[in-house]
């Protein structure tokens, strides 16, 4: 998707969370990632989701060069949790740093994407201590039913919402419609910067 919106000519994307290393095999790795690192892209979002192994996919990141911005955070947001405890590259506040670092990144010529992470809603979070439960249980049930690769994260998801009789759902409902917000604001600004 990410792709074929920059053929397209769109700067700005805007999704819950992006894909990542796997939790248990570090060579399990989303297409996400490589996509990341060779298409200029802005992408708003609330992290990785939260059954990838967070430390893994943070570090893949800095290691392919991909910034990670905090929306009025300091912390990669851990998706249904609004920190995951890793450092962002830089804190962000307004949208005119955000489209002065997109503005860098052209000028210079670099194919990688930015992330801009936004923490979800105060209302909808669900705490770190509870969703990682949650997670454990699902991914055991995975495990037991055989569910691996492309159908896992699918899979997981529906698992943690009906185990947390929909929070978990509520949760990414609340954070894809704050991401979608954000990203208009920041596309708004962009598109006033290189104008």
């Amino acid at each position: 998707t990410s792709f074929l919106a920059h053929a397209a000519g769109i700067r700005v994307f805007a999704t819950g969370g992006i894909g990542g290393v796997h939790r248990g095999d570090g060579t399990d790795v989303s297409a996400d990632l490589p996509e990341l690192a060779q298409t200029p892209m802005l992408i708003v979002c609330s992290g990785a989701k939260i059954v990838l192994d967070l430390p893994a996919t943070r570090e893949w990141l800095e290691t392919y060069g991909i910034p990670v911005l905090g929306w009025h955070c300091n912390n990669m947001p851990a998706f249904y949790s609004r920190s995951s405890g890793l450092t962002v590259d830089q804190r962000v506040d307004s949208v005119r740093e955000v489209s002065a670092i997109v503005k860098a990144r052209d000028e210079m010529g670099l194919k990688n994407a930015i992330l801009v992470t936004v923490p979800v809603p105060d209302a909808a979070e669900i705490p770190s201590f509870e969703i990682e439960a949650i997670v454990a249980q699902a991914m055991l049930k995975a495990e037991k039913e055989k569910i691996r690769g492309k159908d896992a994260t699918p899979y997981l998801l529906s698992q943690m919402s009906e185990m947390s009789a929909g929070k978990t759902l509520a949760a990414n409902i609340a954070l894809l419609e704050n991401n979608a917000r954000i990203a208009a604001e920041i596309s708004i600004g962009i598109e006033r910067a290189i104008a």
